[in-house]
């Protein structure tokens, strides 16, 4: 059964409830525990990070592999304990990204990715500090006259 949401950028949403992340912990400056990840074209690299509670909250969003092949996500072993994940394990792992009118200026937040793991009553999602020493928060996404 879907679960229906009205969104102020895209109209009426009908949500898989397999699309709903819960944040237990909360995003980082944001409000709200529930999230849907949306994609609004399947041939995209983008998706949204949509609030379920706010019609007005939606974050573009990508997996940080489509732009930076060699991006790492470090935890410590507490971190990594906390959210149930194997050291090892493969994680969803979603980041941030900063749109502005130009593309040449878009980056991303390497440095507070966005891990989805499984959780008992469905996704669970964490925004997580990447220990890795080369995760900017604002990494460039484009090279200029990309």
């Amino acid at each position: 059964m879907s679960l229906t949401v009205e969104s102020t950028r895209f109209g009426t949403l009908e949500i898989k409830p397999e699309a709903v992340l819960s944040f237990p912990r909360g995003l980082i400056g944001l409000g709200g525990s529930r999230y849907a990840l949306l994609s609004t074209d399947p041939d995209s690299p983008f998706s949204w990070l949509h609030s379920i509670e706010d019609p007005d909250l939606a974050l573009p969003v990508t997996r940080p592999w489509e732009f930076f092949p060699d991006y790492e996500v470090v935890l410590g072993d507490a971190e990594a304990a906390a959210l149930g994940l194997a050291v090892d394990a493969a994680a969803d792992v979603w980041v941030t990204v900063r749109a502005t009118e130009r593309v040449e200026d878009f980056t991303v937040n390497l440095r507070a990715p966005i891990v989805v793991a499984p959780g008992a009553d469905g996704p669970e999602a964490y925004q997580i500090i990447n220990e890795a020493p080369d995760a900017d928060v604002r990494a460039p996404l484009f090279a200029p006259g990309a």
